[in-house]
């Protein structure tokens, strides 16, 4: 009897003991989400991040926590979320230099970005504008590259570090003019626009998304946007094609990303957060503000973002290896 009333309370705490399975697929998320951003906090991708992030938490019903992992041109802090768990609580928001250029600089990368990340979502993209210090002899682009070709090496350019958009789009830029610019390597964008402001630099290539509020309170002088049309948050700085360069295009885009294997439920889920976010009218103005232009709906897929990488590494690798740039 004793063994009978044994195997009744037995079967019944099977039925009532969730099984590994169950445990497995509680709803997501029910901790915060780190994003880890690749870069110095202040610049484009940090702004976007904490500006989408904010939002998505509301939706999400969990905070996201923006984490500013530096160095290595932001393949540090991609490779950190290649090889974190994925499990939706550990994410990336990359960019063109972390996804596409990296491969091209580091020979022992020790992640790829076709195979080693789920791609969520493309966030926004901006074009890059020539800026220069405001007490610099030239106004426009004609003028700015005359004064380069007169001057090998006088010229001091500065980017957010070896492999980054603003460094990709100087290497193209003194590949079609055959100009020879002195390249200064910051360890981030804010610590060379600091020493633009000061004078302590020539020039630089920015995103407008966080060159617009230096160009608009007249710190820094703007020469050109490097796009076919006028950037609408800066309309009164010509377009590559109007100032006579239309060759000089480069658009720098953000976008997250998760480690391979991640459930693609969890991406669906913050796939919709993310959409939901750019929906919002006050995000896109802000966005739009900041000139950081939205995916169009086609574009707001995991299957996009996986072609625009693909795409990327085969248009600006070549550049790279041609120009013998290596990554530090």
């Amino acid at each position: 009897m004793m063994r009978f009333f044994a195997s009744i309370v037995f079967a019944a705490g099977l039925l009532v003991a969730p099984s590994p399975g169950a445990r497995a697929q509680q709803p997501y998320p029910i901790r915060p989400i780190t994003v880890v951003v690749p870069f110095a906090a202040g610049g484009p991708t940090d702004v976007l991040t904490r500006i989408l992030g904010q939002h998505m938490s509301q939706t999400l019903g969990q905070q996201i926590v923006v984490e500013n992992t530096t160095g290595g041109g932001g393949s540090i802090g991609a490779a950190r979320v290649a090889k974190a768990t994925p499990d939706g609580y550990t994410m990336v928001m990359g960019n063109l230099g972390t996804h596409a250029a990296a491969v091209g600089l580091y020979k022992n990368l020790s992640y790829d970005p076709r195979v080693d990340f789920e791609p969520v979502m493309l966030v926004a993209s901006t074009p890059m504008v020539l800026v220069v210090r405001k007490t610099l002899a030239t106004d426009t682009l004609k003028d700015f590259i005359a004064y380069a070709a007169a001057n090998p090496h006088k010229l001091t350019f500065g980017s957010a570090g070896t492999g980054s958009i603003s460094h990709l789009t100087y290497l193209l830029f003194t590949r079609l003019t055959r100009t020879e610019i002195q390249h200064v390597p910051y360890r981030g964008l804010s610590q060379s626009v600091n020493d633009l402001l000061s004078g302590q630099i020539d020039m630089m290539f920015d995103q407008v998304v966080s060159a617009t509020p230096h160009i608009l309170s007249g710190s820094v002088k703007p020469i050109a946007v490097t796009a076919p049309t006028r950037a609408a948050a800066i309309p009164n700085v010509p377009s590559s094609t109007e100032a006579g360069l239309p060759e000089l295009q480069t658009t720098a885009w953000t976008a997250l990303f998760s480690p391979k294997a991640t459930p693609q439920p969890i991406i669906e889920r913050v796939t919709a957060a993310l959409d939901q976010a750019m929906r919002d009218e006050t995000v896109a103005k802000r966005l739009a503000e900041l000139g950081a232009d939205l995916p169009a709906q086609p574009e707001r897929t995991p299957q996009a973002l996986g072609d625009l990488v693909r795409t990327e590494i085969d248009k600006w690798v070549p550049l790279i290896q041609a120009a013998g740039v290596v990554g530090n």
